[in-house]
């Protein structure tokens, strides 16, 4: 299988919250595309935190682009130029919930959508997580920290109380890289 050949690329919004670039590809059979759009995002980390009592930390925020309060694992973007994904997992995991750890584990990469987005998503499992400071959020975040019971973590995610595809996958993989399945 062949990639597609990139013949041009073009920027229609770069801003701080959004990049969207406009690529002209060729096809291995030659087809032309010449408007096909790719979002250009940040590298993102996810936490499946763990306390020190055996729960799960899960934050609670408003996401625009659902228009829904969602419950998901604290997690967030990062430039992986300039730091890397564990210490992002970490530093992520203090800002929006308190708490940290010196317990953290690597345990894969998801795409979320491969198909127009260029990003990967790091997937942390982080263990004996103690809260140490108030969170540092951005002045757009507004972030409530649960505490869930690590053996109703699944349930939330079957009856659809975490729903963001991210959440999910990480949460399964979790629960098998702890033997929890």
């Amino acid at each position: 299988m062949e990639p597609w050949r990139i013949l041009s690329q073009e920027d229609i919004i770069k801003n701080p919250w959004y990049h969207l670039r406009k690529d002209v590809v060729q096809l291995p059979n030659n087809k032309i595309i010449d408007d096909y759009f790719v979002s250009v995002r940040p590298e993102v980390v996810l936490v499946f935190a763990i306390t020190e009592n055996q729960h799960v930390l899960l934050v609670k925020q408003y996401k625009h682009g659902l228009q829904q309060v969602v419950t998901e694992l604290p997690g967030g973007f990062f430039d992986k130029s300039i730091e890397a994904a564990q210490d992002a997992a970490i530093r992520e995991l203090e800002e929006e919930t308190g708490y940290t750890t010196d317990d953290i584990q690597f345990i894969g990469n998801l795409s979320d959508n491969p198909t127009k987005d260029t990003n990967s998503i790091h997937l942390f499992v982080a263990k004996n997580c103690k809260r140490t400071s108030d969170q540092k959020l951005d002045p757009t975040e507004f972030i409530e920290v649960l505490e869930v019971d690590l053996q109703q973590i699944k349930q939330m995610v079957l009856s659809q109380q975490i729903h963001i595809s991210g959440s999910v996958a990480t949460i399964f993989l979790a629960l098998e890289h702890l033997g929890l399945t």
